[in-house]
């Protein structure tokens, strides 16, 4: 009888074994594809625990992306060990290899976790913090373009990984514009969110409408669309990277080839015509506003405040923005001290020759107001803004158009990370 039992005791736990171990063996998770970043810590049974990989972040952040393979038919689990990493919609999620994304909603998250049942099909599905936007994205936009004569990619200089940044010139291109408008973006590699935007302005120069058209015969518009291309393939938080990220680059020597280039290139080139530069961030993790983030120049501000309004106006076509949600300099954190860590693009730019506007933009990852983000309303927001800019450019004077730099506060280099 004892020997029987004992039997039995031992096929109960090896019949155990053979249920949990298929979750173990059969399941995959990783992040290597462009883009990815995650650490898995262990997977048992059904539940992988996993957290966001930092690398030389300074400070917590939020950013990870990662693929699952061998679990169709299974409800998996992932908890996060590294606090709350979910955004105001819950996890994003693509089943095309990150073709297409869209998101699975706060009702799949626990506290810092999300369950997800796979299909009996599954092969393979990606998740993410945001809304991912790679090279591949753009290389798919770029190569919808190819061989319009109002789209010209170059490059503007190598990574240090040696990558190509490119530098993508849109609208009129003979040399002999009215205006000359300078766009960049992820200036920190994980906001993914502003890049549907800029692709959606880029489309919006092009289009067979009254605003390109006019945009073709009177603007060039200089786009840099990954800032930090190294970062954005190799799926860096790029935030408040040691010794400075690079949106603090813009003061004494430039760390990375990007902005140094940028830097010398863009003198020459705007040769006393550019009016506006924009440089298109994410906020903190769960923002829901679109806003300015408001310059220390008097004049620059005025300027804000005055295409805030035109941009009210229009934008709410597509994603809601409020004028009166930007952030004027010297309240919440837009300090002088907040930039202990370096100089921002947009300070940097408030200096430029000829220059009217210029701000940092930001878009939240996933939604503005009570309205969801997608790559489709996203680019939809991009249009709105062309359509802003061509209203502005409009209404400048000839008399009032400034060919002197501005001056304002000096911004030393220590170390610290501002929140934009």
């Amino acid at each position: 009888m004892r020997q029987r039992r004992a039997c039995c005791i031992v096929a109960l736990l090896l019949l155990g074994l053979a249920t949990l171990s298929p979750a173990r063996a059969d399941v995959k998770v990783n992040a290597d594809y462009p883009g990815g970043n995650i650490a898995v810590d262990r997977i048992e049974g059904d539940t992988v625990t996993m957290h966001q990989e930092l690398r030389d972040t300074g400070r917590w952040w939020f950013y990870w992306n990662f693929r699952v393979s061998g679990a169709a038919g299974k409800t998996l689990t992932f908890r996060f060990t590294n606090r709350n990493v979910f955004g105001t919609r819950g996890p994003a999620v693509s089943m095309d290899g990150g073709l297409t994304w869209s998101w699975l909603g706060t009702k799949t998250v626990k506290g810092a976790s999300f369950s997800y049942k796979f299909a009996p099909d599954a092969k393979s599905v990606r998740f993410a913090f945001s809304l991912p936007y790679q090279g591949a994205d753009l290389g798919r936009f770029m190569a919808r373009h190819k061989g319009n004569k109002h789209f010209a990619v170059h490059e503007l200089c190598k990574t240090r990984k040696n990558r190509s940044v490119e530098r993508i010139h849109v609208g009129r291109l003979d040399g002999q514009p009215k205006h000359r408008v300078l766009i960049t973006c992820r200036h920190h590699a994980c906001e993914s969110t502003a890049s549907y935007v800029v692709e959606g302005m880029m489309e919006a120069l092009l289009a067979k409408t009254d605003d390109g058209k006019w945009f073709r015969e009177n603007v060039e518009v200089m786009v840099v669309p990954f800032m930090d291309k190294d970062g954005v393939e190799d799926g860096d938080q790029g935030k408040s990277r040691k010794p400075r990220d690079h949106c603090r680059d813009y003061v004494g020597k430039s760390l990375y080839p990007s902005v140094r280039t940028l830097r010398t290139f863009v003198p020459k080139w705007s040769a006393g015509r550019l009016r506006i530069a924009h440089d298109f961030h994410c906020p903190y993790i769960r923002g829901n506003k679109i806003y300015q983030v408001g310059s220390s120049h008097k004049n620059i501000w005025a300027e804000q405040k005055k295409f805030g309004g035109i941009l009210e106006s229009i934008a709410n076509r597509a994603l809601p923005y409020k004028a009166s949600a930007d952030m004027p300099f010297g309240k919440s954190w837009n300090k002088a001290g907040s930039y202990k860590a370096g100089k921002s693009f947009f300070q940097w730019a408030d200096e430029l020759k000829g220059i009217h506007l210029s701000s940092a933009i930001e878009i939240p990852y996933a939604n503005a107001g009570n309205t969801t983000i997608t790559p489709d309303t996203a680019r939809a927001f991009g249009d709105n803004f062309v359509q802003a800019m061509r209203k502005y450019l409009e209404q400048l004077p000839a008399e009032q158009r400034r060919d002197a730099p501005s001056r304002g506060i000096k911004f030393p280099i220590s170390e610290g990370a501002a929140p934009c």
